[in-house]
């Protein structure tokens, strides 16, 4: 059965920092490229980063040199740590995984308010 399940999500003050994990199980973790979106009230859901098999990043404009996308293969989890966070950045955050399937969890909430 096919897992995506995040954590690290909560309250933080704007200019804080916070840590979003995703654990991943029931598929080839390794051969999938790993990535995070957001969802705001209202809005549509959009991309936030990637990372491939490869280690290669991407990264949407609003959140370059803000965030950090990261993976470890052998414990099949993947990170997105967040820096210098806006309140604009208030979202659902949501683990995907891409590959010959495409995957997602069911998210983790992030609020950025003081």
């Amino acid at each position: 059965q096919v897992q995506l399940v995040e954590s690290g999500g909560g309250l933080v003050q704007p200019g804080g920092s916070l840590r979003l994990s995703c654990a991943a199980s029931g598929f080839t973790f390794r051969d999938y490229t790993m990535g995070w979106y957001r969802q705001a009230p209202g809005k549509e859901r959009e991309f936030v980063a990637d990372i491939s098999s490869g280690f290669s990043a991407n990264y949407a404009d609003s959140v370059k040199g803000r965030f950090t996308i990261s993976r470890d293969n052998p414990k099949r989890m993947v990170w997105l740590q967040m820096n210098s966070l806006k309140s604009e950045d208030t979202a659902g955050y949501y683990c995907t995984g891409a590959g010959n399937l495409e995957y997602w969890g069911q998210g983790t909430q992030v609020t950025v308010s003081s």
